[in-house]
C-alpha cells in the first residue's frame, strides 16, 4: 500500500467529509442522506461503519460496512420448519452469530464502495479491506468477536478487480440471483409493455387487475406514513418473518425516516380496502434505476386479490411511464418476478470464517448459511 493512501473510519453521518456525497452520485445508497437513515432506524441488531478512502489528503473513495449480531435476533425465519433449518440455527447461534458485511445487507447489489477515478480499483478494494480489518479492532475492543466476514453482491466483472493476494483466504461464493427488470426501448408507456405479452401472461395481467377491484392505491406522504406506523409495521413484519431466512428485522420507524430522509426519492404506496391498509410497497429512485424496497401486506388479502403480482406491475407501470432504465426487484419470490419479465443476475461474493479450521470447511458450511431456492424462469414475451 502506497504511505499516501490511507483511510478514516467514522460511525456517524455528522462526521463524514464535507465532499462525501460526490462520490455517491451514482449510488443513493452511499449517500450521506440514506447513510443517515441507517443511523437513525437501523435493525436493533446492526451496527454502521462509515469509511473514507484518501489519497494524498484528497477523498477518492467512499465506503459501508455492517456489523451484525445474530444473537440478537428472536426468529431467523419460520417458514421452513425441518431438520436443515434447526442444523442452520444452531450453526449460526454457535459459530456465525457475529457477521461483518463489507457492503449493505438490507439491500441486492453493489452497495459497498465507490471510488472516484483517481484511484484504481484494485488499490481502492485493498484499502477497504485493510479498514475492515481495522473494524475487527475496533469491534475486539467492544468485546465483540468477527466470526465471518463476508463482501456481498459484486456482478462478474467488478469481483475481478479484488486483489487475489488479498482474498485468498476467502471463499468465493454465488448467491441467488437479483432480479433485474430492464425497460424495453421500444416501451413508450405502461400500454406498450402489456402489449408486448405473450397471451397467457397478458391473460395473468387480466385477471389479476380483476381480483383486485375495490383496492385503493394511494401515494402516502410523512404525516400519513407516521399516523399508520403501527399498522406498516404489523404488514411488514408478516411477510419478513415468513421469509425462508433473516438476518434482521427494521425499526418501527424506518419508513418514516426514509421518507423524512429522501423525501421525493423515496416512494410509499398504500393499499386500501374500506380505508382500511392492508398492504403496502416502497420503491427508492436510484439515479434511472428503479430500487424495490421492502413491502407489506395481510397474507389472507394477498392471496385472494392478487396483492403482490398487483404491485409488481403498480411498480413496473410507473417505472415505465416516468422514463426509468431498469427496475432492481432483488432476490425473493424469483419465478413470480420472472413471469413479469425479470432477468436473473449472477451475484458474486467473498466469505471468510475467523477460525481457519472451519474456513477450511466453508464450501460445505455455506450450503446451510444460503438457503437453496428452486424455481423456473418464465419469458412472459412474444
Amino acid at each position: 500500500m502506497e504511505s499516501s493512501c490511507f483511510f478514516k473510519i467514522v460511525t456517524s453521518t455528522n462526521d463524514l467529509p464535507s465532499d462525501w456525497n460526490a462520490l455517491a452520485t451514482s449510488n443513493i445508497f452511499l449517500s450521506k442522506e440514506y447513510l443517515a437513515v441507517l443511523e437513525q432506524s437501523k435493525p436493533t441488531n446492526m451496527d454502521c461503519f462509515f469509511i473514507s478512502l484518501y489519497k494524498s489528503d484528497k477523498l477518492v473513495g467512499i465506503a459501508l460496512a455492517q456489523f451484525l449480531d445474530l444473537n440478537k435476533l428472536e426468529s431467523f425465519g419460520e417458514r421452513d420448519k425441518c431438520v436443515k433449518t434447526a442444523v442452520r440455527n444452531f450453526i449460526f447461534k454457535n459459530f456465525c452469530s457475529h457477521v461483518l458485511f463489507i457492503g449493505n445487507n438490507m439491500l441486492t447489489g453493489q452497495n459497498a464502495f465507490s471510488f472516484s477515478n483517481e484511484i484504481d480499483i484494485e488499490k481502492g478494494v485493498e484499502l477497504v479491506r485493510q479498514a475492515e480489518l481495522e473494524i475487527k479492532l475496533i469491534l475486539k475492543k467492544r468485546g465483540k468477536k468477527v466470526h465471518l466476514t463476508t463482501y456481498k453482491d459484486f456482478d462478474k466483472t467488478e469481483i475481478n478487480h479484488f486483489p487475489e493476494k488479498e482474498f485468498e483466504p476467502f471463499y468465493q461464493f454465488s448467491t441467488q440471483p437479483n432480479m433485474v427488470f430492464k425497460v424495453s426501448e421500444n416501451w413508450l408507456s405502461f400500454d406498450d409493455y402489456i402489449a408486448s405479452l405473450s397471451k397467457k401472461y397478458r391473460d395473468q395481467y387480466k385477471r389479476c387487475r380483476k381480483k383486485a377491484e375495490g383496492i385503493e392505491k394511494r401515494k402516502m406522504n410523512l404525516e400519513e406514513i407516521i399516523a399508520q406506523e403501527e399498522t406498516i409495521y404489523e404488514l411488514y413484519f408478516h411477510v419478513a418473518k415468513n421469509a425462508p431466512f433473516n438476518t434482521f428485522f427494521l425499526a418501527k420507524n424506518h419508513f418514516s425516516v426514509m421518507k423524512l430522509q429522501l423525501k421525493d426519492k423515496f416512494l410509499f404506496y398504500g393499499y386500501f380496502e374500506n380505508e382500511k391498509l392492508i398492504g403496502f410497497n416502497t420503491l427508492i429512485k436510484n439515479g434511472s434505476q428503479m430500487d424495490t424496497y421492502f413491502l407489506g401486506y395481510d397474507e389472507t388479502i394477498q392471496r385472494e386479490k392478487m396483492l403482490y403480482l398487483n404491485m409488481l406491475y403498480d411498480m413496473i407501470a410507473y417505472s415505465i411511464n416516468k422514463g426509468f432504465k431498469e427496475i432492481i426487484f432483488a432476490r425473493t419470490a424469483l419465478e413470480i418476478k420472472s413471469s413479469v419479465g425479470a432477468k436473473p443476475e449472477e451475484m458474486v461474493g467473498y466469505i471468510q470464517h475467523s477460525n481457519g479450521l472451519i474456513n477450511r470447511k466453508m464450501e460445505q458450511l455455506f450450503c446451510y448459511l444460503e438457503p437453496e431456492t428452486e424455481w423456473k424462469e418464465r419469458n412472459p414475451f412474444k
